[in-house]
């Protein structure tokens, strides 16, 4: 499978901002697609993730009931909507494809390239 993400931005804290994740070649319904962020000068750090099958998502801390991820199957898209956006969201946002519901970046297969979010205070 391929990725492509989209959808990032310059906006404001308290924004909302929803990035796109495009994938092509075969999608095997156990395969779980993620997203991941990293700030500069930063490690890449979990964001949330869903099940391509059921799913079934989980989420960092720092993001619960803010972020929300969400597949169309129909589209081979995957969602991340972002609400109430802080300055500390402000990363390149990477989405990834897997095999296991794991939040450890070195887990992931395949990564597409990311987009810049930019949340100004």
């Amino acid at each position: 499978v391929q990725l492509q993400a989209s959808g990032g931005g310059l906006v404001q804290a308290g924004d909302s901002l929803r990035l796109s994740c495009a994938l092509s070649g075969r999608i095997y319904s156990s395969a779980v697609l993620g997203w991941f962020r990293q700030a500069p000068g930063k490690n890449r750090d979990f964001v949330a993730l869903i099940s391509w099958g059921a799913g079934h998502t989980s989420y960092a801390d720092s993001v619960k009931g803010r972020f929300t991820i969400s597949r169309n199957k129909g589209e081979n898209t995957v969602y991340l909507q972002m609400n109430s956006l802080l300055p500390e969201d402000t990363a390149v946002y990477y989405c990834a494809s897997g095999r296991y519901r794991s939040s450890a970046s070195e887990d992931w297969d395949t990564w597409g390239h990311g987009t810049l979010v930019t949340v100004s205070s």
